[in-house]
């Protein structure tokens, strides 16, 4: 690793090093933005980020036509994913706090896959099939570090790690313990009945699914540290203490009064090893469990995702995000670029992260300097 001084604007102080990243010679001040807006305090300006929230959707064109085999194939193919990865790079200069990140993708339920739900890939996501169709099932249940997920995972990480050095950061991959896992282990809707049928299998199931997490969290964790890599995942903000996105989509199904019962303890054990937590609020679905997240101490952020279609534009939202602020919790928001003027002359910066999709560096250094004038 590095060598390392002590972080300055935390809350939790940790070593800190410097970013050598190409097309980033601010990646230094960007790291200290981040860590002054987890503490809702602001150095110069607040962070932001230039990238569209779902911009891994541009890969769908590489899938076309592929058999279900050839897709999996490329899914699987390290040479091919960071040879495409590395190609996006070229001639890049990074903004604000717009952090190149690979993260090596298997999909949202690679978590219940390394227990041995399978895998189906798509063009741009993959979907698992459902585990436990059986209770007396739920005993096949083993986490395995050596199957073809874990090490195709490792296989992606490895690769990115020995390519990537100066050009870009590795992430880790996106883990949902709790009862997104489990509703990949049993199916959403099926799960729902449980709740209300068996929820002693719920309970049983939501156990397993945290029994083991820190020792798949540290095993990822491990392998970037021992390169010198900060933690950092699909989300692009880098911690250099751990990094990690708790999140529930499943909630968006439930009642707050199951979310409590099933939810809420797997939260509060998920986040409790960590240096920083942005809980990934998917709509206002998942919103309406808000107090139960924001009860668990060590959630120190939130990702407010609207949704589309109705749920756009931001400006509705504005209530809920200075709510979130008046509780002094930190929050991401997705704005588009049109808005931002009256986004700015709604709300106070402290504590926010703007997420804005650009069209070229010329646009991003204009919304800079506005946003540099924001008080």
């Amino acid at each position: 690793m590095p060598e390392t001084t002590t972080a300055h604007n935390s809350s939790q102080p940790d070593p800190w090093w410097r970013l050598d990243i190409e097309g980033m010679p601010d990646s230094d001040m960007a790291m200290r933005r981040i860590y002054a807006w987890f503490a809702c305090e602001i150095i110069d300006r607040p962070p932001v980020r230039f990238m569209a929230h779902n911009a891994f959707l541009d890969t769908a064109a590489d899938f076309v036509g592929l058999t279900p085999a050839e897709c999996k194939a490329r899914w699987y193919d390290p040479e091919y994913q960071i040879d495409r990865y590395l190609d996006a790079l070229q001639g890049r200069r990074w903004h604000g706090e717009t952090f190149p990140v690979y993260w090596p993708n298997l999909g949202p339920d690679v978590y219940a896959a390394l227990y041995g739900a399978k895998l189906h890939f798509g063009e741009v996501t993959s979907w698992s099939e459902p585990l436990v169709r059986d209770w007396d099932e739920v005993a096949r249940i083993r986490l395995d570090m050596s199957n073809e997920y874990a090490r195709t995972l490792d296989e992606l990480t490895r690769y990115a790690l020995e390519r990537c050095p100066g050009k870009c950061l590795v992430g880790y991959t996106d883990l949902h313990p709790g009862l997104d896992c489990v509703a990949a282990w049993r199916d959403p809707q099926q799960l729902c009945f449980d709740m209300i049928d068996s929820p002693q299998q719920v309970h049983r199931l939501a156990e397993l699914s945290i029994a083991d997490f820190e020792t798949i969290y540290d095993h990822y964790d491990a392998l970037l540290k021992a390169h010198g890599q900060p933690s950092v995942s699909w989300m692009g903000i880098p911690s250099f203490g751990r990094m990690h996105i708790p999140s529930c989509d499943f909630s968006n199904l439930i009642s707050p009064r199951f979310f409590v019962e099933f939810g809420l303890p797997i939260l509060q054990r998920e986040v409790s090893t960590m240096t920083h937590n942005i809980f990934h609020v998917d709509g206002k679905r998942v919103a309406r469990h808000l107090d139960a997240i924001l009860s668990v101490p060590g959630v120190h952020a939130i990702q407010w995702v609207q949704g589309v279609g109705d749920d756009q534009p931001i400006m509705q939202w504005v209530p809920f995000i200075r709510s979130i602020q008046a509780r002094g919790v930190p929050v991401i928001v997705d704005l588009n670029k049109a808005e931002l003027n009256d986004f700015m002359q709604e709300l106070r910066p402290e504590g926010l992260f703007l997420w804005i999709a650009t069209e070229n560096e010329a646009e991003e250094l204009e919304l800079l300097r506005r946003i540099e004038r924001w008080t």
